[in-house]
């Protein structure tokens, strides 16, 4: 039985929305922290660390059937200390548990239910565990009574396979000592791998689920870039319109979904996280500059107005992710249910659109029976998610009307329903603000600002900036917070926070060329080698190291959803390197290259954003430097041929009498090159420049040749 809202818990006074929602359970919830591990050694008792985060479904559904519940909780409390954490607050500690127990039973994800000895090591562990048993998983119940059991009766057995796992996870944390200096010729084997992965039927890589995984189109692109073979080009499109045309993407308010539970991207988990639209949008702006098709720049303008319009915090940062479930509309004593927000029945298609229901019917796949190919717990039953089921051409031949005309109608229903949709329940949103996110997302307005020409994704960049550098930076430590929430900064920021801040300051600067980003970046560069660093040279730790309840400290090896922190640090110093004429920074990426040399090669499609370094470090890096006055129309004109094609070895710079001191301390080589009475671009590689030019077509055809 579910037990009744009751007197809060320990969580009650923590900021993490995720810990928030434990807070009225009847598990006596530790956070994280000295006072619950010391309560486990002096009660000698098991420790369970239960990890998930605010906007998963499955966390949900496990909070609701077996935390909430009294007989469970009875048993929790009696046999276990209980600690909740936030995996979006502590990925430090996620990472750890996570790798024990995927190395315990082959697979992972979240909820994360691990158990652990009063020392912290782990000794079993699992995801979901089901109030009863089904699906081939033991009830929760009988999961916490065995494992009590079994500590009562073979402790000693459990202490050794627990001190055996946490020696193997030290040991991996240890890992990367051999090095292997990749080659050029790996980016070709690592493409053909990626051509043999492919799913050519609906773009991406990998069968059901499917994620976006905007790593692997950002090396592609620059496949093409580097080698102008079409078939890289086309693995993009086909995945960029894949997913723009499926469920995965929302057709009315903008931006995409998690993941899609199929493989052709129809049937989405409904949840939208700030790193996932921020990275999409990256690869929608890139692909765009690279070919020009116009529904591209459409499909990334709508993902970044969405987080502009739903993520941004009214001090200029973003905020994390909205929730995949939500109240049924009418319903407000009812159930959450996933997807209950964007799902539609073809009744209320009529009934708000009138005549006009046929054609957006007819674009979006609406069914009256719901269209869901793939239900697996039955809760879109005679519901519909909107997928692109024609073209425009093809609607517009469908009803006698030219597709402009097609396209007006369809604007107007966009907008008629989008009314409705915002009367319902909306998803509950998570209102943290992270740093690292927040980084990824300063790229993408960045970026999106120098291929679109709008200076409202500029603004909205400098004003994320503006406030990580006011409410997560201490500048006289170059300390970081990893977490911003209700007034407060806090938590230290780990190799993500630097690194991906570091990122979006670089892109940043090329997008307002406004030295101080430069200056900032450089700062934090020296900062994560300082606090991330092996000593051995190159690689990122996740943590300092400091935190003495950390039972490893580890590192990310591979690129997922979001890329680890040796990649992208890795791809900062090469861009630092030649920016701020800093050999040291080459080097330490090149050793980070070489000790990740072996995974190069071994499994090259797991390393996305690592072959983006090995690009370009085996590429030809270099600089355009504008010496003019901002503003200036002649100056904006050379600026803008730079702008005018996918060049990602280009990095752009601007000296003026008013920036050239500052930039003097960031790039004391493009500070000391000439003004004159007319802007001019020298074009760069090392410290050698051609003649100073001052046609923007001369430089467009200078840059346009290999």
């Amino acid at each position: 039985m579910n037990a009744a809202p009751g007197k809060a818990n320990r969580l009650a006074g923590e900021k993490s929305p995720y810990l928030l929602q434990h807070a009225f359970n009847p598990v006596d919830w530790y956070p994280w922290g000295q006072e619950a591990f010391d309560r486990a050694g002096k009660e000698d008792k098991p420790i369970l660390l239960s990890i998930g985060y605010s906007t998963c479904h499955w966390c949900h559904v496990m909070e609701r059937e077996s935390f909430s519940n009294a007989a469970i909780a009875q048993l929790l409390n009696r046999d276990f200390i209980a600690i909740k954490v936030d995996r979006e607050e502590r990925p430090d500690i996620d990472k750890v548990y996570m790798t024990a127990v995927q190395a315990l039973t082959g697979q992972g994800g979240w909820p994360l239910n691990v158990f652990l000895t009063p020392a912290l090591e782990p000794f079993y562990g699992g995801t979901y565990f089901p109030p009863v048993s089904r699906w081939g998983a033991p009830a929760f119940s009988m999961v916490l009574s065995r494992i009590a059991d079994l500590w009562r009766t073979r402790r000693e057995e459990l202490l050794s396979d627990a001190g055996k796992l946490a020696q193997a996870l030290k040991a991996y944390a240890r890992g990367r000592d051999s090095a292997k200096p990749p080659q050029s010729s790996w980016l070709d084997r690592a493409f053909e791998a990626f051509q043999v992965n492919f799913d050519a039927d609906s773009g991406g890589f990998g069968g059901a689920p499917k994620f976006p995984m905007p790593v692997n189109q950002g090396f592609l692109l620059r496949y093409w870039a580097r080698t102008r073979k079409k078939e890289a080009l086309e693995l993009v499109l086909r995945t960029l319109k894949g997913m723009a045309a499926g469920g995965i993407r929302d057709h009315l308010g903008g931006g995409f979904h998690r993941y899609s539970v199929d493989g052709g991207w129809r049937v989405p988990h409904f949840e939208k996280m700030l790193y996932d639209n921020a990275q999409l949008a990256v690869n929608y702006v890139e692909a765009f500059q690279a070919t020009r098709e116009p529904w591209l720049a459409a499909v990334a303008r709508g993902t970044l107005d969405y987080v502009l319009r739903d993520l941004r915090h009214a001090e200029g940062g973003f905020l994390s992710a909205e929730d995949a479930d939500s109240l049924p509309a009418g319903d407000p004593g009812g159930e959450k249910a996933e997807g209950a927000f964007y799902l539609w029945t073809e009744t209320e298609f009529r009934e708000l659109l009138g005549a006009d229901a046929e054609l957006f019917i007819a674009r979006y796949g609406i069914e009256s029976r719901g269209n869901a190919p793939v239900d697996p717990q039955g809760e879109f039953e005679g519901k519909n998610i909107l997928y692109e089921s024609k073209t425009l051409e093809q609607l517009a031949l469908q009803f006698g009307m030219t597709p402009a005309r097609a396209l007006e109608k369809l604007e107007w229903a966009t907008q008629r329903l989008l009314e409705a949709r915002a009367a319902r329940p909306r998803p509950h949103l998570d209102d943290k603000i992270l740093t690292s996110w927040n980084g990824l997302m300063i790229s993408a307005l960045s970026k999106a600002h120098v291929a679109l020409d709008e200076p409202a994704y500029l603004s909205a960049s400098i004003n994320a900036a503006d406030f990580i550098a006011q409410r997560l930076y201490d500048r006289s430590s170059r300390q970081l917070w990893h977490r911003f929430r209700d007034g407060e900064g806090a938590i230290s920021g780990m190799a993500d926070d630097y690194v991906f801040l570091t990122q979006g300051l670089l892109d940043l600067y090329q997008a307002s060329l406004d030295p101080r980003w430069l200056e900032w970046a450089m700062e934090l560069m020296d900062e994560a080698i300082k606090r991330f660093a092996d000593p051995g040279g190159g690689l990122f730790f996740t943590a300092e190291g400091h935190d003495p309840s950390l039972l490893a400290r580890v590192m990310d090896d591979t690129d997922n959803v979001e890329p680890c922190a040796s990649s992208v640090g890795a791809c900062n110093a090469l861009r630092l390197a030649e920016l701020c004429e800093r050999p040291a920074w080459r080097e330490f990426a090149l050793k980070t290259l070489d000790r990740f040399g072996e995974l190069l090669e071994q499994r090259p499609m797991s390393l996305a954003q690592m072959l983006v370094a090995l690009d370009w470090a085996h590429g030809q890096p270099s600089r355009v430097v504008i010496a003019g006055q901002a503003g200036d129309e002649k100056a904006a004109k050379l600026i803008a041929a730079c702008r005018a094609r996918f060049l990602p070895h280009l990095q752009l710079m601007m000296v003026d009498e008013r920036n050239r001191p500052m930039l003097a301390r960031c790039a004391p080589f493009a500070a000391g090159l000439p003004g004159g009475p007319a802007p001019l671009a020298f074009a760069c590689a090392g410290n050698a420049c051609r003649p100073p030019i001052s046609d923007p077509a001369e430089l467009q055809r200078i840059l346009a040749t290999p």
